[in-house]
């Protein structure tokens, strides 16, 4: 019988730190492990389980509609479905703006970040607000449309209605995996396992990336089941993989609490080691190089090894260009501050999705820019939240260098702020895509920022007069290879025509739903006359396109590779 007790003992080893492990996830930052057992093991009052459809659409990346519509547009993911179980392209279903990878291969493709972990792969997001705050126990996505986009859901702390914000959001993932491929477009209620969380939420965050699709994915709506009181942790919750057993490696891969990166960032304690191995032999450059292929949690993590590897990961040369919008949810006001020495020759920036929620403040993004923006020439600030006028005026007067400017979906700055943008003469990337930039403000940069090559100015709706705009873009900006004026409401032949004749070096052209384009005044045929170099042309929409406009097409745009004529 004895050899049965090593394999008794061993057994309830392992069960204790599965227990162990299980309960610190789901207590951490509360209690210890200890405390967290014991809690477990008392009984809890039964929960009814609460089902409910977001309430609002609080935020998101694009869609495909217009910002004075309902039709595609995220709007329609709030309330009860309108199309499921029904499958097809449906106008009151949710649309993001992109699908395939063909965005990535036309001439307005932006060059990719180097660094980016292999788990993150979200292109898009939305945030959905619920009336109730629950623990999740499930979350069903229904999607009528070419499914298989939704590859993370997370669950947020704060809750939008209350009146009283939390010191500290965090962000907890409840569902990750990599991009799939769906056989046929039907409708499907997309129910993956997600983990149990720690608190409460009514605020749901979907990431999709929709590379993998033939068509665009179309959602309906999202349905949030939970329970009021802390469900009871149980080991048949999830599988328990032996990896589960360390006790950190969940925050260092997917845990999205701010203190984790901050810690990181600011080690500054080293072990003490006899030697630094064989690295002392190998050249300064080799390591650099060696180094360069490592995410930035890793070079953090690496730089707590030893003295000569602290050195190199510390090194400005490993951080000229940085992407922190895979750690959206950990990047903050102190994690900036703890990066500052390290990016001062910083020349590529990706602060996208980051500091929302109060996250980032307008002092702590300036005072980063004062030790950084000196060398930036490229400045990616997608659904940056917390911009306002003095972060642009900041940045006009920090970044002297700067080329590249992305304030995609910054619908929170005000219009007046966009005239600081004129005083970069340097700019020769402008993505302004659903912003409230106005006329004034637009025409001052087109005038100062001649050097423009990409201009970005889709559903931009506060703009009056596109003809007057198409003008200024013809006389002052001759080096133009890209325009996007998707949903623009207002451009007609005329101002079509003073395009074509001063910027014909245009390689790209999106006038997708441009309504007040009209075949029969001949200023399709025009642009394919004028225009010999267009490789994309976007005419999605525009019903009044005709047999000869693609004639046109044919004979004189031969470089053509891309063309949008859908409805």
């Amino acid at each position: 019988m004895s050899p049965v007790f090593p394999m008794l003992t061993v057994l309830s080893m392992f069960y204790y730190m599965c227990l162990r492990r299980r309960a610190r996830t789901a207590t951490r930052g509360e209690m210890n492990s200890r405390r967290a057992i014991e809690s477990n093991t008392r009984a809890l009052p039964i929960n009814v389980e609460i089902v409910q459809y977001a309430k609002e659409v609080l935020d998101f990346s694009s869609h495909y509609g217009s910002e004075n519509s309902m039709s595609y547009t995220m709007w329609n993911l709030a309330g009860i479905p309108n199309v499921y179980p029904s499958s097809g392209d449906f106008t009151q279903t949710a649309v993001f703006r992109t699908y395939g990878t063909w965005w990535d291969h036309c001439p307005s493709a932006r060059l990719p970040f180097k660094r980016m972990p292999p788990t993150f792969c979200s292109q898009d997001y939305v945030e959905l607000a619920f009336e109730e705050p629950v623990y999740p126990t499930a979350v069903h996505i229904l999607e009528t449309y070419h499914p298989g986009a939704v590859v993370r859901i997370l669950a947020c702390s704060a809750n939008p209605y209350s009146q009283n914000p939390p010191a500290e959001v965090r962000w907890e993932i409840l569902w990750s995996e990599a991009p799939t491929k769906v056989n046929g477009p039907q409708a499907r209620q997309f129910t993956p396992c997600i983990k149990q969380i720690n608190f409460p939420t009514n605020l749901i965050r979907l990431e999709v990336n929709s590379s993998l699709l033939d068509y665009y994915t179309e959602l309906d709506a999202v349905v949030l089941h939970g329970v009021k009181e802390r469900p009871m942790l149980s080991l048949k919750t999830s599988m328990i993989d032996m990896n589960d057993i360390d006790e950190d490696e969940d925050d260092e891969k997917y845990g999205c609490g701010m203190d984790t990166l901050n810690k990181q960032f600011s080690v500054v304690t080293l072990r003490e080691w006899p030697t630094n191995g064989y690295f002392d032999k190998l050249p300064y450059e080799l390591i650099q190089l060696i180094l360069s292929h490592l995410t930035v949690p890793d070079l953090c993590r690496l730089a707590q090894t030893c003295k000569l590897l602290y050195q190199h990961c510390c090194d400005p040369l490993q951080y000229i260009h940085l992407s922190l919008q895979p750690y959206w949810a950990r990047i903050n006001d102190t994690s900036l501050e703890y990066l500052q020495s390290r990016c001062t020759l910083i020349q590529w920036l990706n602060l996208s999705w980051t500091g929302n929620r109060g996250a980032i403040s307008v002092s702590g993004f300036s005072r980063f820019l004062k030790v950084c923006g000196s060398e930036l020439v490229r400045l990616e600030l997608s659904c940056g939240h917390f911009l306002n006028e003095t972060c642009l005026e900041v940045i006009t007067e920090l970044c002297p260098n700067l080329q590249e400017l992305n304030l995609s979906s910054c619908d929170k700055i005000p219009p007046q702020a966009f005239n600081h943008i004129a005083k970069v003469g340097s700019l020769k990337r402008l993505i302004l895509y659903r912003t409230k930039v106005e006329q004034t403000a637009l025409l001052s940069i087109l005038n100062f920022c001649s050097e423009l090559q990409h201009l970005s100015l889709g559903s931009c709706v506060m703009i009056e007069d596109y003809d007057l705009i198409a003008s200024m873009m013809g006389a002052k900006c001759k080096k133009l290879r890209s325009l996007d004026l998707w949903r623009c409401k207002n451009i007609t032949e005329s101002g079509i025509a003073e395009l074509a004749s001063g910027c014909q070096l245009l390689e790209e052209l999106d006038l997708g739903w441009c309504p007040t384009l009209q075949s029969s005044t001949g200023c399709f045929t025009n642009l394919a006359r004028k225009l010999p170099n267009l490789q994309k042309l976007f005419l999605t929409a525009n019903r009044s396109v005709c047999d000869a406009d693609i004639e046109e097409l044919a004979a004189n745009c031969t470089h053509l590779r891309q063309l949008d004529i859908l409805d």
